[in-house]
């Protein structure tokens, strides 16, 4: 069988690919400013605070955890989310990296 794309390419890049691809949704990017505002939230918390129906804004949820950005923990019958500190801080790093890596002027 042969190689998937992602494996044509390095650690750092698929990662970066990973953050943007999580980055990507102007949802999402409103969704992590919820979640930096309030620190914590609910699912139905979100819901209240932008213009989304409750499963959408559980598939970007989904997404943004998958990317690792967020983490959730289960509190009774719903899930906490929240900003994952070390995650953002590597992701911070990272694409920081990317994007200050520009020198001197194009052409």
């Amino acid at each position: 069988m042969g190689l998937t794309k992602t494996e044509s390419f390095t650690e750092q890049q698929n990662r970066l690919a990973g953050y943007f691809k999580a980055l990507a949704h102007p949802a999402r990017v409103a969704i992590l400013q919820v979640l930096i505002e309030k620190n914590a939230c609910i699912c139905g918390d979100i819901v209240d605070e932008l213009p989304l129906a409750q499963p959408t804004v559980s598939q970007h949820l989904k997404e943004l955890k998958n990317a690792g950005i967020i983490k959730g923990n289960i509190e009774g019958t719903s899930i906490c989310y929240c900003i994952d500190e070390t995650a953002w801080a590597e992701m911070k790093t990272v694409l920081g990296d990317f994007l200050g890596s520009v020198r001197g002027k194009c052409c």
